[in-house]
This record gives C-alpha cells, sequence and structure tokens, in this order.
C-alpha cells in the first residue's frame, strides 16, 4: 500500500484530496493539525507519533526530524534501501503534501516583532520538502493545494504520477524553500544592512521580493509586468491607492521620481514629473501656491504628468490644479474634500497615499545583460561637503538661495541635467541628453526671458566652456557646479568674462 505524507499549514481542499488518496488505496500519515483535521473528517490515518514512537517535542517545534521519516521519504529504489528501512521497521513514503508556516506574511504585518518572525520559520517542513523535492524518482512532492487535482486524475488514470509531473512538483517545492528562505534571509538582515553606514555592499544579497500584483503591461502593451515587494500587501511604492484607475509601470517609474525628488524638500514642495525628469519643481507657503510655479517651468510638458506633494492634498491645491491632465498624484495624506472632488471630477486620475518619505535606506538594483548592479543610493551631498566660489564675483545672498535650491532638484534629473532656477522655483529643465551644452540650450530655451538674473546647476562639471558661454548669453548670473575638469581655469574664466558667479561643490551627482 503506497503511504503519503502529509503536513501542512494552508488546509484548503486538505479533506478532499486526503479522501481521494485513501478511495485510491493509500495509507495516510500525518502530524499536528492536519492529522485532527483528517480525523474529525472520520479518515483512517496513521500519526507521526507511531511511526516515530516520540511525541512532539519543544511546544511542537520537533514532529517530523526523525529517521523513521526522512529515511522513508530518502529510500532509493533499490532492494538495499528497502533491506535497510526493514531491519529498523520503517517502510517507505510515496508522497510528501506539505506547505509551511507563512513567513512572508507574519513579517508583513506592521508593528510585526522579531519573535513574532522568528517564530514563523518553519524547520521541519522544508526539511521535508526538500528530502521529497531531492527523491522526486520515486516520491510525489506537493507544496501547492492547487496541484491536488492534477494528481488525482494521475492516479486515477494511470495508477501513479509520471516522472515528468513528479519533476515539475520537484522544482516547484525548491522554489518554494528557495522563496521562503529568500525572505527569511532578507528580513533578518535588513536591519543589518544600512547603506547609509555600510561601507562595502554585501557579499550575498537576497531580494525576498513577492508579487503584489499584475500589471495590465509593461512599458509597452506587448511586455509582461507585475508589481514586487518586499513586504507582501503593500502597495505601489508601499503606500495605498485611495483612488483612480490602477497604476500602471510607466506611473510607478514617475511616482518613484516624484516622490524621491519631493522627499528631498522640507517646504511645501510640488514636484512634476514626466518620463521620470522634473519638468517643474517649486516650494512656496502652500502647495497651492507652489503648484502654478512649477507647472510654469514647462507647462507642454506638464501634460499627462504625474505630481508628487510633501503636504496634504487639500481642495486649495485640487482647485489649483484646473483642467490640466494628470496621470497620478501622490501625497502623504489627502483631505476628504479632495478626495470627493478629485472623484468627481478626475474619476481616472490615480491618488496614491504614501506614510513614509524616500529616505534612501533599501539599496538601488538595476538589471543588466546576466547580471545585476547595486550600489548604494544618491541622497545629496555627503557630510562636511564644503563649496568653494571660484570666480571673482561672490554670489548675492538670493543667488546663494537660488543656487542651493537649482543644486538639490539637479541631483534628480537625468545626467547630462542643467537646471535654471529661482530660490523657490525651476524656470527650465535640460536632462538626459547625451551633449551638457545641448543640456544647457533646452534649459534656458524652456526658460526663456525668465533665465535672466537666474542661477543654473549643472549634475557634472563642465566639460568645455561652451556650456557657460550659452547659459552668459541667456542671462544666468549664478552658476553651481561640481568643477574637477582639466579646462577648470577655461571654464571659470568664461564666468569671470560674463560676470557670472560659479560656485564649486566638489560631489557630482549622475543619475542614468
Amino acid at each position: 500500500m503506497p503511504r503519503a505524507l502529509l503536513s501542512v499549514y494552508d488546509k484548503s481542499g486538505l479533506i478532499e484530496f486526503a479522501t481521494a488518496l485513501y478511495q485510491l488505496g493509500w495509507d495516510l500519515v500525518a502530524s499536528g493539525g492536519t492529522e485532527q483535521r483528517l480525523r474529525a473528517a472520520e479518515l483512517p490515518v496513521t500519526s507521526v507519533e507511531q511511526l516515530t514512537g516520540v511525541g512532539e517535542l519543544l511546544n511542537g517545534r520537533v514532529k517530523t526530524l526523525h529517521p523513521a521519516i526522512h529515511a522513508g521519504i530518502l529510500a532509493r529504489d533499490k532492494d538495499a534501501d528497502y533491506a535497510q528501512l526493514a531491519e529498523y521497521g520503517y517502510a517507505p513514503i510515496n508522497m510528501v503534501v506539505c506547505n509551511l508556516y507563512p513567513f512572508q506574511e507574519t513579517v508583513a504585518e506592521q508593528g510585526v516583532t522579531l519573535q513574532d518572525a522568528v517564530e514563523q520559520i518553519d524547520v521541519g517542513g522544508v526539511t521535508l520538502l526538500r528530502a521529497a523535492a531531492k527523491n522526486f524518482v520515486r516520491v510525489v512532492v506537493i507544496n501547492d493545494p492547487s496541484d491536488y487535482d492534477r494528481v488525482v486524475v494521475a492516479l486515477e488514470n494511470d495508477g501513479q504520477v509520471d516522472l515528468a509531473l513528479r519533476r515539475e512538483l520537484a522544482v516547484k517545492a525548491f522554489a518554494h524553500t528557495r522563496d521562503y528562505d529568500t525572505a527569511i534571509h532578507a528580513f533578518l538582515s535588513q536591519d543589518l544592512a544600512n547603506p547609509v553606514i555600510m561601507e562595502a555592499l554585501p557579499e550575498h544579497l537576497s531580494f525576498g521580493m513577492r508579487q503584489v500584483e499584475g500589471l495590465r503591461y509593461g512599458e509597452n502593451p506587448h511586455q509582461h509586468a507585475a508589481y514586487y515587494s518586499r513586504r507582501g500587501g503593500t502597495g505601489p511604492l508601499g503606500g495605498t491607492v485611495l483612488g483612480g484607475k490602477s497604476l500602471s509601470y510607466n506611473n510607478i517609474l514617475d511616482l518613484d521620481a516624484a516622490w524621491r525628488a519631493v522627499s528631498s524638500f522640507t517646504q511645501p514642495t510640488v514636484v512634476i514629473v514626466k518620463h521620470l525628469t522634473p519638468a517643474g519643481i517649486a516650494t512656496a507657503e502652500t502647495l497651492a501656491d507652489a503648484y502654478p510655479q512649477a507647472l510654469a517651468s514647462d507647462e507642454l510638458s506638464a501634460f499627462g504628468s504625474v505630481i508628487a506633494v510633501n503636504r496634504m492634498v487639500d481642495e486649495a491645491f485640487v482647485d489649483a490644479l484646473g483642467s490640466l491632465f494628470i496621470e497620478a498624484i501622490a501625497a502623504p495624506s489627502f483631505s476628504a474634500g479632495a478626495q470627493t472632488t478629485l472623484a468627481a471630477k478626475r474619476k481616472n486620475c490615480r491618488l496614491l497615499q504614501i506614510p513614509a518619505f524616500y529616505d534612501g535606506i533599501a539599496l538601488e538594483v538595476r538589471t543588466v545583460h546576466r547580471g545585476f548592479l547595486v550600489q548604494q543610493p544618491d541622497v545629496g551631498d555627503p557630510e562636511r561637503t564644503a563649496y568653494q566660489t571660484v570666480t571673482a564675483r561672490q554670489p548675492s545672498d538670493g543667488e546663494v538661495e537660488a543656487l542651493q535650491f537649482a543644486w538639490k532638484v539637479v541631483q534628480h534629473v537625468k545626467s547630462n541635467a542643467i537646471v535654471v532656477a529661482t530660490r523657490s522655483a525651476t524656470l527650465g529643465v535640460g536632462g538626459g541628453l547625451p551633449s551638457r551644452v545641448d543640456a544647457v540650450k533646452l534649459a534656458v530655451t524652456k526658460a526663456g526671458e525668465r533665465a535672466h538674473g537666474a542661477a543654473l546647476a549643472s549634475d557634472a562639471f563642465f566639460p568645455f566652456p561652451d556650456g557657460v558661454e550659452v547659459a552668459a548669453e541667456a542671462g544666468v548670473r549664478a552658476i553651481i557646479q561640481p568643477g574637477g575638469s582639466i579646462r577648470d581655469s577655461e571654464v571659470i574664466a568664461a564666468a569671470d568674462k560674463a560676470g557670472i558667479a560659479m560656485v564649486f561643490t566638489g560631489v557630482r551627482h549622475f543619475r542614468h
């Protein structure tokens, strides 16, 4: 008589499956709550304790970790192995049905303690799955209740589960234990690997991600896509979608870029992003006051953009939006009145409430051909960064404020990046261009006449004086840049000739 060992946390479909096995002539062995559930259904079942001769130990922590169980699973289809089992009074186990304690679900809960998480680390179940999957040539291993019917159909039709299906189920079991271990490693290591203070990246990196939701498609309709998170149950960017259509792949990318940017500011700030690049950023006393300034930076590009703000979205801000088509808004909160108005007038606009600002804790990971690139995030200038005025003319107090604002914004623009700004708003942004002088031309063109007397920031040094000359012709009066070019003296000379004040930061902020 073939023997099946059942030990499951998720008991959906258990009774129906066990009943089918019994009717097909299988001997049922079970442990703990699984055994109790089968007995309650009046199915004949042998307890694990009857096979091992040892009751549960350590309040159930040790149940199946015994040679009577694992020798029965790992025995090969060889006379010598069967003889050794018989010598000890053991019997082969032909099927293992097991799924694990809900570790991922536990750590996804808010406020979970370390002890709560550790208690959900399954040991016996993982060992059962690995042993059965290793011996898939003889043993059927099932970790997913959705596979019960397939196995029953195979047994009813052929009297056995063929090798191809046994191997498929083994691969699935190994994937299950892999993801389980990865989630445990990721959770336990997250507080030990703060990249802000880490001097070196970890030798082994576990992502521990699980799919939160499938997306309609990726960047383009012919690409499949999904959103994954280290913490199951959380929405995109750790937030909650309060209204509008489901977020798309591109929406999430743009909202991430906007949220990172708005998190850099402490005053009420509005960030407008299109295709991962800020079209406009402004600060003011209120969001409603900041929005028209951010929009004026590039009203044409703002169509179909996403917006992130660092204060509660209220009715005044919603009114300020006017008729501009906006894909999504991210904010720490939305007032009830704002939600009602947005639902009535912008029913398709996605509203994403994000409780935590970007803190730069998580490592940045990007895929490349056959590998990954991992780095600590760029969260601004390192501590003790010292700026230096390198031109004959010193910037005025107002120009210093404008330079500081522009320098903060340029860190969120794709390289080559140029930002023309006042002390509280962008006037023109040039980013993502292979030529720095072309980025300057784009930024000052967007700024137009407003560039007169404005400040300009460059994310990396000017390799030639041509960029400064274009800025000077547009009326820019102050420039902030890292410096470090072999032609710095020529660049400084061009600034002095134009009466521009120039500040070197010594820090570069490439964003590719």
